[in-house]
């Protein structure tokens, strides 16, 4: 379950996926698989070979992209999570989560 964000947010998300965008929404999430995780962002774009170069650019493997039509995209957590968002510069999704004062378990 996603909590943590607008409606806005998440229209806004969906139509820069549609659009053939790299998209990013963080929010927060509870999955009982990955216990002390507590937030993903969803990395989304309707082009498949752009998303596929996206993973590969950041050394993630293709092969975990959600294809769920029609807004595919590949769950970040944990330390890639902080390291790409960082390197992206979303300073504003790693301050609202509170990303750098966790330690994530992987």
């Amino acid at each position: 379950m996603a909590f943590g964000v607008s409606r806005q947010e998440l229209y806004d998300w969906k139509e820069q996926v549609r659009r053939g965008e790299v998209a990013y929404l963080t929010h927060y999430w509870l999955e009982p698989r990955w216990p002390g995780i507590t937030t993903v962002t969803k990395v989304g774009c309707s082009d498949l070979l752009k998303l596929t170069a996206w993973c590969q650019e950041h050394g993630l493997n293709p092969k975990y992209i959600h294809q769920r039509q029609p807004y595919p995209h590949y769950d970040l957590i944990g330390s890639k999570q902080i390291s790409i968002l960082k390197q992206e510069q979303l300073w504003d999704q790693i301050e609202r989560f509170k990303l750098l004062e966790q330690t994530p378990p992987f």
